[in-house]
C-alpha cells in the first residue's frame, strides 16, 4: 500500500511540475526532465544515507563516491517506485504532448 500512494504521489507532484514548465517554455520534455531529475537526486539522497547508516558507520566521510548506486541498500520495490513513476508519467505526458503540438 505504501509503494502505490508513493507512486501515485511523486507521479502527481512530478506531473504537475511537468506542466508549469511545460505551459511556461512549451517544452514538455525540459519540463519532465526537471521533474524527473528531482525524485531521481532525492531517491540517490536516500540511498547514499541508507549506505552510510549500514556500511559507512554514520560518518559520510567513509561512503565512496558510488554508495547511491550499492544493490545493496536498494532493498524495496518503493524504493524504485519513487521515481520509476514520474518517469512513466512524464514520459507519457511529453509523448502525448508533443504529436499533439506536430499533428495538424
Amino acid at each position: 500500500m505504501e509503494m502505490a500512494i508513493g507512486l501515485v504521489e511523486h507521479a502527481a507532484i512530478a506531473v504537475a511540475i511537468q506542466i508549469a514548465i511545460g505551459l511556461t517554455t512549451r517544452n514538455w520534455w525540459a519540463g519532465g526532465l526537471a521533474a524527473c531529475c528531482y525524485f531521481i537526486g532525492r531517491e540517490l539522497a536516500q540511498a547514499e544515507y541508507r549506505w552510510i547508516e549500514q556500511y559507512g558507520e554514520g560518518l559520510r566521510a567513509n561512503a565512496p563516491w558510488w554508495a547511491a548506486f550499492d544493490s545493496r541498500v536498494w532493498t524495496t520495490a518503493d524504493q524504485f517506485a519513487d521515481f520509476i513513476g514520474p518517469i512513466v508519467a512524464c514520459t507519457v505526458l511529453a509523448f502525448s504532448m508533443s504529436r499533439r503540438t506536430t499533428q495538424p
